[in-house]
């Protein structure tokens, strides 16, 4: 039974459906394993044990009686701290917010109950979701599996960690500005950034609601797509018969490959000559509007930002992590006309950008220039938080800008992921391209 907690959630519900696996005893495999974990507080901020005992009782009797809502009933996930939860804590990694208790659920987390996936509980994340490193000194720092003394990414930190360690077949995070794909990239992990506003943000406790996404960390691509199609009661994409034959990869080369670490570099070089044996074909262009979205980033994220969590932050500023309070109330200083501004020049930029790459099947980069920075030094020095912070979300914040769909795969390198931006709104096809690159990446 050990075994269960490395298989992906695609083959779990598959051997429930055939009656292997019963849904109670994967659930209680999970819950042993978490709380016997050296990890358990430093991963999970609560964990649910009555609600999923009891949604696992229920998914064991539909699956006896032959009444599966669909292929993953039964198989038990985490979600960040950050959605709403009925009678449940859900403090978004700040003590702003802590002792608040939801009435409801969260849309997504509705869906996927209704889809008879069982809440393990609710996972640390970045406070405020206002991060991409995962470092937390307010609730707790998650460890990264392939060094513990290391970041694990974020914000969506111990989403990514519950998977990784074991913890869970897949968490759920969300992703402002890569904090799905950050997580998912330092711990091995494939992870989905969908087109904002696919996935509802009702119930979801806000970092910049204009780019706020929702999306899985997991074992693999199917699994991705298994889980979207759960969080929004839809049907999956098709995935079979997919090829990388004839596939047009775009490498951008604006921007993202400046200071890029030597092993993400090296190890995306290797990716993307798997990805040409494959068949796919691939070339280099540059963007140079890209210059002028990321000038303007700055300003759209803090105002936005700072417009939410405003009240909260100045009536008690000094709960607060330093370096996330100097993050939000960087929005102080932004005017309504440069806001407006701002947003009227992306959108210009997305529409020039979405016509640039439409003759591609997908835009590749690596996922992070960094690999996980050291906690504790992070912790004490100032500049070198600030200098990893901004580089670890550099390259994952063309999707939230462009507003792309995104994945990223794991490249066989630990914590070295390379990163596949679509179409707008198109995640079916971004599927099927990263379906058929996992397994040219795998080879």
């Amino acid at each position: 039974m050990q075994d269960w907690r490395w298989m992906t959630a695609a083959d779990l519900g598959r051997a429930i459906g055939a009656g292997d696996i019963d849904p109670a005893a994967l659930t209680e495999v999970y819950l042993e394993a978490i709380d016997a974990h050296e990890f358990r507080d430093r991963i999970y901020a609560r964990v649910t044990h009555d609600r999923a005992r009891a949604e696992a009782a229920a998914a064991s009797a539909r699956a006896q009686s032959g009444l599966r809502r669909g292929p993953l009933d039964g198989v038990p996930i985490s979600w960040k701290d950050l959605f709403d939860t009925a009678r449940i804590g859900t403090e978004a990694g700040t003590a702003l917010m802590a002792g608040r208790i939801p009435d409801e659920d969260a849309e997504v987390l509705k869906a996927a109950t209704s889809a008879g996936l069982v809440c393990l509980g609710k996972t640390h994340m970045s406070e405020i979701a206002f991060s991409g490193l995962g470092l937390n000194p307010i609730t707790a720092t998650p460890p990264c599996l392939n060094d513990h003394d290391a970041v694990p990414g974020g914000s969506s930190s111990g989403a990514g960690a519950s998977v990784a360690f074991g913890l869970a077949v897949a968490g759920i995070g969300s992703d402002t500005g890569g904090s799905v794909r950050i997580p998912s990239a330092w711990n091995d992990l494939v992870g989905l950034k969908t087109t904002h506003g696919r996935l509802s943000l009702d119930g979801t406790v806000p970092l910049c609601l204009t780019f706020d996404t929702i999306g899985p960390l997991c074992r693999s691509v199917e699994d991705a797509n298994l889980l979207l199609a759960a969080l929004e009661g839809s049907q999956p994409a098709d995935l079979d018969g997919v090829s990388l034959a004839g596939k047009r990869f775009m490498v951008l080369d604006t921007i993202v490959p400046d200071d890029v670490r030597d092993a993400p570099r090296d190890a995306f070089a290797d990716a993307v000559e798997r990805l040409k044996a494959a068949g796919a074909q691939v070339e280099h262009r540059f963007f140079a509007q890209l210059f002028d979205a990321f000038n303007v980033a700055g300003n759209l994220y803090a105002a936005d930002s700072y417009g939410w969590w405003r009240d909260l932050v100045e009536a008690n500023p000094d709960k607060m992590f330093p370096q996330i309070l100097e993050r939000v109330r960087g929005g102080q200083t932004v005017t309504g006309p440069d806001f407006c501004a701002g947003w009227n020049m992306l959108r210009d930029i997305r529409k020039q950008y979405a016509a640039e790459t439409a003759q591609f099947d997908a835009v590749i980069m690596p996922t992070a220039p960094i690999l996980p920075p050291n906690a504790e030094r992070l912790l004490t020095d100032d500049a070198y938080y600030k200098s990893e912070n901004l580089l670890a979300l550099r390259n994952t914040r063309v999707a939230n800008l462009m507003d792309t769909a995104s994945m990223t795969l794991p490249t066989g390198v630990p914590s070295c992921g390379i990163m596949f931006n679509g179409q707008n709104g198109n995640e079916a096809q971004l599927l099927r391209v990263c379906a058929a690159a996992e397994r040219a990446l795998a080879k």
